[in-house]
Parts: C-alpha cells; sequence; structure tokens
C-alpha cells in the first residue's frame, strides 16, 4: 500500500491520512469478508506503511511510553527509526517511558538505555515540551495507549504537547490506538472549563468513547489549538469493538491498570480517589474495588437500587493495599465492595459510581471524608459534591448531567473517524 489518500478537513490544519484501500477499507481493513478478521493495525504501523512523507527531512520527537508498540512488539521509536525518520528524542508522560512510576511521581529526565536518545520527563515541573527541547526539532509524534476516561493524564500531555507545536510551529502527528473500553457509549458529567486541571483540560465527558487521535482532532478545532495537526488512523478497528476484540495484547498503561477489567471501572471509581475510600491500589484489582476500615458493605448493597447496578455485579470483599501511594489504609485488611462487569453493553461505570457514593454516605456518619479539591477536580466541577453533601439522589443528579452530555455527543460527533 505505497500509495495514499489524504482527506483535509476544513478549519485548523487537519489532515487524516488513510490508505490506497480508501476510507472505508482502510478503517476496516483490506480483504474479503470470508477471512477471520485480521489484528487491529495501530496508526504508527500505517504511518511507517503510508505516510512516511510527512516526516521526511524532519527532525522528530516522540512522545510515547511502554504501550506505543507495533503488533510484533517492537517499541514505536525502533518502528520510525527502521522506517528511516530522524528521531532525535523521546518524550514520555506520566509514569515515564517504562510506565513502572506511581501516581504522581515526578519524571526527570534521563536517557533510553536502547537507543540511546534523551528521554524529556513531560510530567513534574514540565507538562509540554519547552523551547529548549523544541528549538531542535520540526514535528512531534504522539503514540500512547489511552483507557478512555476523561482523568487519565496521557491525553492531557498530548493536548499540552500540541499547543507547544503551535506555538512553535511544528508539525504534530497522532497515531492512533483503540478505546479499550469501546467507542460507543459516552457517559458520565461534562467537565467544567472553570474546574480545568491536568485530570481533564476540556468540556469531555467521563467516558468519552474516542480514541486519542479522535480526541486530538476536536481539541485542536473545538478549542482553538490550532496545530499543524495529522492524524494517523488504525485499520481495522470498530467503535463496538474493546480492547479484546482488537487482536492486540493488552498492556497494562500505567501500574494501576492492570487490566481490561479495571478500565472498564476505572471511569466510575476513579471518583473515590477523592474520598477517603481506597480504590484498591496496592492490590491485583485496582479500581474494581472500594473500601475503608469503617465501611459496612452488606448495608451499602441493601441501599442499592437495580435501576444503578445494569451490567455489574457487587459483591461484599476484603482487600489489602500494599505500596499504593496514596496514604490509604497501607498494609491493612479492610472491608470493601467489588465491582464485575456482567454485560458491557449495559454497564455505565459513571451511574454505579454515583450510586456507591449516595449509599455509602448515607452509612458512613462522621467516618466519610472527603479530598474536597481532588473530588472536584475529577469532577469537573463541585456541583456533585455539594448535591452529595445535600442528600440528592441518583436520578435527579444523572438528569442533570444530561444536558451537557447530549451538547458533547454532538461536538463529539463532528470528529469521529471510525465507523
Amino acid at each position: 500500500m505505497s500509495a495514499r489518500y489524504r482527506q483535509v478537513v476544513a478549519g485548523p490544519i487537519r489532515n487524516v491520512a488513510l490508505t490506497s484501500c480508501g476510507l472505508l477499507a482502510s478503517l476496516l481493513a483490506c480483504g474479503p469478508e470470508s477471512k477471520p478478521p485480521a489484528p487491529v493495525k495501530p496508526g504508527i504501523e500505517v504511518l511507517a506503511a503510508d505516510s512516511l512523507d510527512i516526516l521526511a527531512g524532519l527532525r522528530v520527537g516522540l512522545i510515547t511510553n511502554h504501550t506505543g508498540v507495533a503488533r510484533d512488539g517492537r517499541p514505536s521509536a525502533n518502528v520510525l527509526l527502521e522506517a528511516g525518520i530522524d528521531v532525535v528524542a523521546l518524550l514520555a508522560p506520566e509514569h515515564g517511558l517504562s510506565g513502572s512510576a506511581r501516581p504522581g511521581e515526578t519524571i526527570e529526565d534521563t536517557t533510553d538505555e536502547a537507543s540511546g536518545l534523551p528521554v524529556y520527563s513531560l510530567y513534574g515541573d514540565r507538562l509540554a515540551p519547552d523551547s529548549a527541547i523544541l528549538v531542535d526539532l520540526d514535528a512531534l509524534v504522539f503514540d500512547i495507549q489511552d483507557v478512555g476516561a476523561r482523568y487519565y493524564t496521557y491525553v492531557s500531555t498530548m493536548a499540552e504537547a500540541m499547543r507547544a507545536a503551535a506555538s512553535a510551529g511544528l508539525t504534530f502527528v497522532v497515531a492512533d490506538r483503540p478505546n479499550p473500553i469501546g467507542g460507543e457509549l459516552v457517559q458520565g458529567n461534562v467537565l467544567d472549563p472553570s474546574f480545568a486541571s491536568f485530570v481533564g483540560l476540556f468540556p469531555v465527558a467521563m467516558r468519552h468513547g474516542m480514541t486519542v487521535g479522535e480526541l486530538a482532532l476536536m481539541f485542536n478545532e473545538e478549542f482553538s489549538i490550532g496545530a499543524r495537526l495529522h492524524v494517523i488512523p488504525m485499520q481495522g478497528w470498530r467503535r463496538s469493538e474493546w480492547a479484546d476484540d482488537t487482536g492486540l495484547p493488552w498492556i497494562p498503561t500505567s501500574p494501576n491498570m492492570p487490566s481490561l477489567e479495571s478500565a472498564s471501572h476505572y471511569p466510575g471509581t476513579c471518583l473515590f480517589e477523592g474520598t477517603n475510600l481506597s480504590v484498591g491500589r496496592g492490590t491485583e484489582r485496582p479500581f474494581q474495588v472500594i473500601g475503608a476500615t469503617w465501611l459496612e458493605p452488606d448495608d451499602v448493597l441493601t441501599r442499592l437500587s437495580d435501576g444503578d447496578l445494569a451490567g455489574v455485579r457487587l459483591t461484599p470483599t476484603r482487600f489489602t493495599p500494599r505500596g499504593a501511594g496514596d496514604s490509604k489504609y497501607e498494609g491493612v485488611s479492610i472491608p470493601g465492595i467489588r465491582l464485575e462487569v456482567t454485560d458491557r453493553r449495559r454497564y455505565d461505570p459513571t451511574r454505579t459510581a454515583l450510586a456507591l457514593l449516595v449509599a455509602i454516605r448515607e452509612t458512613a456518619d462522621t467516618a466519610w471524608g472527603w479530598r474536597p479539591a481532588a473530588f472536584d477536580r475529577l469532577a469537573g466541577t463541585d456541583r456533585l459534591r455539594i448535591a452529595l453533601e445535600e442528600g440528592r439522589d441518583v436520578h435527579g443528579i444523572v438528569n442533570e448531567w444530561a444536558g451537557g452530555l447530549a451538547a458533547f455527543r454532538m461536538v463529539r460527533a463532528r470528529h469521529l473517524i471510525y465507523p
């Protein structure tokens, strides 16, 4: 597939590279329908096969980590270097190039032992590449796996790097990857811009149902970044597919995202980070469990409505956080509640988490504790915390979210690439 069709769409420079199979075939993968579907081809491989002219003669900085790999396991840096691209620097998000640093841990600049390339941190004192880095670059390429929730900082790293590229006049390329929890469902509330932070820069839903490439298109056009943006689509991905439908291996995206099950609950249970409950960091099931020394799981579960538990099973459990890094019940066996997905299409992790917040507050009495600034950043508003403090019910809060979600869906629809 040496030929390439590029569709240029109106707006700040937006180029979507597509292979010579044509728009639809490029997205669904070429070949007879009778054959078993091939694994999804990540954007980095499409870039190396069909779109190298975008980077020809340019000095490239690659924003990546351990999740940026081809189907054969080669790191994205190797893919580009072997294709003749002049990669001169690597840039790493939260958790570092290896993905092993703890949440919130400052990442230092270093050198990649495998390639000998400098690795510049984009998490710590520097959240975007600065002029000292950009002066030696002509283009930035982003290739990192997201998890499909607003709070995950990798897309904030992408957005801040896009801003830096726009200011410096650099080309910005996004090598797209699947949304591991599917691209159909949009759930939760939409962030209030006055609560923008690195766990949510723009008015996006908690569960957005978009790929990083689609988010880049939306950020660039709707929020006036104006980067010289090229999005390189995957081949073979459909919106209905989850990570385990793609034929690609699950790579834990960070130390506390070890499985697709954890990612499935994360858009909801992440809110408990802003409370004095543990979310299971430092256990085998982060974001699949919540708990505290004072929690009464049976009492909480009896207060939940079936309508708030569609597609999920909740059961009492115990767990012991070890090395969690969040100062919550370190080394203590605590009672908790375990969440297990039973029907992906019916499950709304944000609604279930909201129901748990309501029920746990009702049973906790004085034991309940907020981390209010953290909760409001994650919720993208103070209205949710205030509503919970006022004793509002789940139905009323969800109804309040509906208008923002409808508006977000309309904006989102303008930037979707895949069927």
